[in-house]
């Protein structure tokens, strides 16, 4: 599996599609898998949903409810579910946008009988974005013109005919091909004011290396995207200007569900969680590649501007078990209090706050044993926060997969707190309350399950640590 696909929320589900392979553990015959959740934690896996057939696959792209029925597709009074996705035909490389419809709550699917309902001839021109635009009654898509590092947006009163709208781009990080955009609006944490934000995944040269995702702040009056002036950073050593949503290697085509009801109000997305430098290699069987977890998406004015903050989906803790609380003290200490209360294993979720330090480097090690590692830290000579899995036991399946991965540090008072989702094959790091995250996968040894702290010296403090163990999600 690779992209998720058609996040949509429908009486009680969220619906999660993605890319999927159903003959084999490598890209190819590209169709949408289906599994959906009641609670974002435990999914169910559902028969495939949109097959490849007569030579097309199906690529990348999203679901809508239509409530109105614009579509006319929809039976008996209720408004059907829309997936509108990019059809690929490799025997000339053709992109373009087609739908499929489901009235039993995305049972069963029926491709439109006129399809394309898009089509612009191009060989890039793919993962199409849709939602309802209420100000001006009509949808919204917002799609990728690949090669050539724009997005376009079209409009649509049926989802069958679609006008185009205006572009953007290039822009940002344009070291490898656009795709998977996404776009939403956001209120700014703490003020009255709002921002849309733009997503733009991007393969290769994102920040990590590889495949990653870039997003662009500004405002969106239902036709045109205009980023606000000096959103962005100044130009790296790699010359791009752009915004990063994930520091480490492991989170790609990030994309929202679409209907979230209004009661709940927040924006949740997640992403393939491999990179396409070494993803149709890792050394699984028999299946290959899996999703974060579930994110909640803000806006926060920082020192830097304002800035895309994630947050773990608060479902997250319907799996903790067992809570362990360290008050402070040094890392010796706390190393010891880690012994004595048996803390280990390979499903984790720990909250660790570090006192700030003129100098050195202080973090911790899990899926721990004599041999291997994966270690999260903080160097406060480089003012970054990094995880490192050269260590992490299997490394040398890929030439482009041991590394450290590193995040610039904002500034804050005299902590850096660290909330580490560690499973059996990844660690997902979200920084002072998510103003950084870095996501890395890992392939520790089976007896890979200890959790150490490290500091530049064993006195090297400690503010809190919080540990809970982890349910599993099939269980």
């Amino acid at each position: 599996m690779n992209d998720p696909n058609g996040l949509v929320y429908y009486e009680g589900e969220y619906h999660l599609f993605y890319q999927y392979n159903p003959f084999g553990n490598t890209w190819g015959h590209m169709s949408w898998g289906h599994a959906v959740s009641s609670d974002l934690v435990h999914w169910k896996h559902l028969p495939l949903a949109l097959p490849e057939a007569d030579g097309v696959m199906i690529f990348s792209g999203s679901a809508v409810v239509d409530w109105k029925n614009t579509s006319g597709l929809g039976k008996n009074g209720k408004p059907p579910m829309v997936a509108i996705y990019t059809c690929y035909r490799p025997s000339d490389r053709m992109q373009f946008q087609c739908i499929a419809f489901s009235n039993d709550k995305g049972r069963t699917w029926t491709k439109y009988a006129s399809n394309p309902v898009l089509d612009i001839h191009s060989t890039n021109f793919r993962d199409p974005k849709v939602q309802w635009y209420e100000p001006d009654k009509h949808w919204i898509m917002t799609v990728s013109l690949s090669a050539e590092h724009k997005v376009r947006f079209y409009s649509s009163a049926n989802l069958k005919d679609w006008a185009l709208l205006s572009e953007f781009g290039p822009a940002g990080g344009t070291a490898g091909v656009w795709e998977c955009p996404d776009l939403f609006q956001l209120p700014v944490e703490g003020t009255r004011e709002k921002r849309w934000v733009l997503v733009v995944n991007i393969n290769p040269g994102s920040i990590a290396g590889g495949s990653g995702g870039q997003y662009f702040i500004g405002q969106f009056d239902g036709a045109r995207f205009v980023e606000d002036p000096g959103s962005r950073p100044a130009a790296g050593p790699d010359g791009q200007a752009a915004l990063w949503f994930d520091y480490g290697p492991d989170y790609y085509a990030a994309v929202s569900w679409n209907d979230i009801p209004r009661s709940d109000g927040r924006r949740l997305w997640l992403g393939w969680m491999s990179n396409w430098q070494y993803g149709q290699d890792v050394p699984t069987s028999p299946w290959r590649s899996a999703m974060s977890i579930p994110r909640e998406v803000g806006l926060r004015q920082t020192a830097e501007g304002i800035r895309l903050v994630q947050r773990p989906a608060k479902e997250n803790q319907r799996l903790r078990e067992q809570r362990f609380q360290f008050k402070g003290g040094d890392v010796a200490r706390a190393n010891q209090w880690l012994a004595q209360s048996h803390i280990q294993g390979a499903q984790l979720e720990l909250v660790i706050e570090f006192e700030r330090q003129s100098t050195g480097v202080q973090g911790v090690e899990v899926l721990k044993s004599s041999k291997d590692e994966t270690v999260i830290g903080v160097n406060w000579d480089r003012e970054t926060v990094f995880v490192d899995r050269t260590k992490s036991a299997k490394v040398n399946f890929s030439p482009r997969f041991s590394g450290v991965y590193n995040a610039p540090l904002m500034a804050r008072g005299g902590t850096v707190k660290l909330h580490v989702f560690v499973d059996a094959g990844s660690v997902e790091v979200f920084v002072n309350d998510g103003e950084r995250v870095l996501t890395a996968i890992s392939f520790p040894s089976v007896d890979s399950r200890e959790v150490s702290l490290f500091g530049s010296s064993d006195r090297a403090q400690v503010s809190a640590i919080e540990v809970w163990n982890l349910k599993s999600t099939w269980k």
